[in-house]
């Protein structure tokens, strides 16, 4: 199939992510694939490691003529069987030129807040496909009255060779951050927001570091609360076990160096990359049981799914996992279960399925 992906969106998203890794799934899978993005964003980025063709475009809004006339004009050319895009501003636009030149639409929705009320109604059903990324996030689409049968899911796909286990990333990331290679890394990775769970894992984690003396905290990310997690880390007579290398642009070698991910989310997450991104690269996560991250792993088999805001729920998990013989066969199941479940040609396979199905 050929397809023509859009996306203009320059921020550093979890859709933007999605976007980039299921336009390289579609090419690797054999698929004809172009994409339209800003030039110097995430995903002009990205794609420069890939064979998939990128033209530039813009929409600063869905009232952007000058991206219509892009957009249109490249469709046009390129006759794909299939426009896809993952972001709100694009959605009207791939619509109108969808009908115009009598190409089928795919829409990702990515975000749980509802959209307008009209395009709430008329967008999953003017879309000849229009995916939610979990279960939880396709149920609170028909809460809302989508009509169940115009809602499909299609997990994130994750390049389970980009993100692989890799024991001599792992020296050289401890290295650099100056942890020894003996040390059992607890790691963080995302937005450094309290809704985040940060303060809760923060103070899960001392817990545990007074019990387990190899336990070491990695951070990673950026965001409106690093300063105050920050302060709280040196008042703490533990500070020398945390490090804080900030916002990571490739952050697949440093899951290596991780023993445990830890996702401590107190509000919904809609899905939760970074669980499977670990998980790829053998580490076992754990989890907060909220909202669509349940749906990232194997409770029990690949991570364990914790109550999010119970401090001692998540320092006895920490301790238990800071166990070898708990921690290194989950760690192999995590592998697997993402080669099985969430790989690049398994999520390219099922989202052909549905787009073909009648």
């Amino acid at each position: 199939m050929k397809f023509l992906f859009v996306g203009t969106n320059q921020e550093n998203t979890g859709a933007s992510t999605h976007f980039v890794t299921l336009a390289q799934a579609m090419e690797e899978a054999g698929h004809q694939v172009g994409v339209m993005t800003c030039p110097g964003g995430l995903i002009a980025q990205e794609l420069a490691r890939s064979h998939v063709q990128v033209d530039n475009a813009m929409f600063r809004n869905a009232y952007d003529l000058r991206g219509y006339a892009r957009v249109f004009a490249v469709a046009k050319r390129t006759k794909p069987d299939y426009l896809v895009g993952n972001f709100g501003k694009e959605y009207w636009p791939l619509i109108a030129i969808g009908r115009l030149l009598g190409i089928p639409v795919a829409l990702f929705r990515h975000r749980i807040p509802p959209m307008k009320r009209l395009s709430a109604y008329l967008l999953p059903r003017l879309a000849h496909r229009f995916f939610a990324v979990s279960n939880y996030a396709r149920q609170a689409y028909l809460d809302r009255g989508v009509p169940a049968e115009r809602v499909h899911i299609l997990y994130n796909p994750v390049n389970t060779t980009r993100y692989r286990p890799d024991r001599q990333q792992r020296s050289t990331i401890l290295r650099t951050l100056g942890i020894d290679d003996e040390a059992i890394v607890l790691g963080y990775s995302g937005r450094m927001f309290a809704g985040k769970g940060i303060f809760v894992l923060l103070e899960a984690a001392t817990k545990a570091m007074e019990r387990e003396p190899r336990l070491h905290c990695l951070w990673l990310g950026d965001g409106p609360d690093l300063k105050a997690l920050r302060d709280r880390v040196a008042a703490l007579p533990t500070a020398h076990r945390h490090r804080f290398a900030g916002w990571i642009h490739d952050i697949a070698p440093y899951y290596s160096a991780m023993s445990m991910l830890a996702f401590p989310s107190l509000a919904p997450e809609t899905f939760g990359r970074g669980s499977i991104e670990a998980q790829a690269a053998g580490i076992p996560v754990l989890c907060s049981n909220i909202g669509g991250l349940p749906e990232t792993l194997l409770p029990g088999v690949t991570g364990l799914l914790l109550p999010p805001g119970d401090v001692d729920a998540w320092r006895d998990a920490i301790l238990k996992t800071c166990e070898p013989s708990f921690r290194l066969p989950m760690g192999s199941a995590a592998r697997e279960y993402m080669l099985a479940r969430f790989s690049t040609i398994v999520i390219a396979t099922q989202f052909v399925g549905i787009l073909t199905d009648s």
